[in-house]
């Protein structure tokens, strides 16, 4: 963790030794759950780094996604070490998705990676509303649309159960014996800390409903979606094998899914490959 993360996370440090949290747990916490991630926002003064919505240009050979466009992220303009995230140095991610919970086992979005230098198209917005359904195009009308400014921030759990990624190996640590009141006390902290936006880059996934882990959750979908043959294979069911590629919290912006929540995960091996189209994507609504 960089010095500018320690130096951040001091109230919450504070608040938990304040609460007869032993100093020496609350440091431990924070050496191996504490990670990166980028807040992205519309306003503030941070720099451009994508933009909600615009227009969709993709590959000529890439075929239209069946969800909605959401937003395009210019991986060379994210702030170094913005994230703990082996992404590319250069290139686009699209995100697409619904922002309603599937009834089976479903991607309810997708990811496309554009590499530098390939010949795009602009393609219609609407195509994956084939049968033209008024309501859920009125949804659609409600995304959010403008410039992202990306500001780094330091992201710690919300959920009382956890694999913690240690910074130096690819296993899972053991979960700390205090979590439970290390997250009650991020809870209370975090605006202080880390104020959250609509769209995150990394870190740990977040939502309304935070006693478990929703990349846990994804993962779980993503294991009975493959073997339900929705989704392409293989699949891991080891949580520790993925890793939160961006939350959005849809509900933000649009009126009627409100508390709705979009997690796109990935397999740290895709990852790495850069087979973005494997992504999976979960999302928590409580209508």
């Amino acid at each position: 963790m960089t010095p500018e993360m320690w130096d951040r996370l001091r109230p919450f440090r504070d608040k938990a030794i304040a609460q007869g949290i032993p100093a020496e747990d609350v440091e431990r916490w924070l050496a191996t759950a504490a990670r990166p991630c980028a807040t992205l926002k519309r306003g503030g003064d941070g720099p451009v780094v994508g933009r909600f919505g615009g227009p969709l240009l993709l590959p000529a050979d890439t075929p239209d996604p069946a969800h909605p466009f959401v937003a395009a992220i210019d991986l060379g303009a994210l702030p170094a070490d913005a994230t703990d995230l082996h992404l590319p140095l250069e290139g686009h991610l699209l995100f697409f998705a619904f922002p309603e919970t599937a009834d089976a086992y479903e991607s309810m979005g997708s990811v496309v990676y554009v590499r530098v230098g390939s010949a795009v198209v602009e393609r219609d917005r609407h195509a994956w509303n084939s049968f033209g359904w008024e309501d859920y195009e009125a949804m659609f009308e409600e995304f959010p649309q403008g410039p992202l400014r990306a500001t780094p921030q330091v992201s710690l759990p919300h959920h009382h159960s956890v694999e913690l990624p240690g910074p130096l190996v690819g296993g899972p640590l053991p979960a700390h014996p205090r979590s439970e009141e290390l997250i009650a006390v991020w809870e209370n902290t975090r605006d202080d800390v880390a104020p959250e936006g609509p769209l995150q880059i990394g870190g740990y996934a977040d939502e309304e409903a935070i006693d478990t882990d929703p990349v846990a959750i994804a993962v779980s979908r993503a294991v009975k979606a493959a073997e339900a043959g929705e989704w392409d294979g293989p699949v891991s069911d080891d949580v520790s094998d993925w890793v939160l590629l961006a939350d959005w919290q849809a509900g933000m912006d649009v009126q009627g899914w409100e508390s709705a929540t979009v997690h796109w995960v990935i397999q740290r091996e895709d990852l790495v490959e850069r087979r973005f189209d494997r992504a999976f994507t979960s999302v928590f609504w409580n209508p």
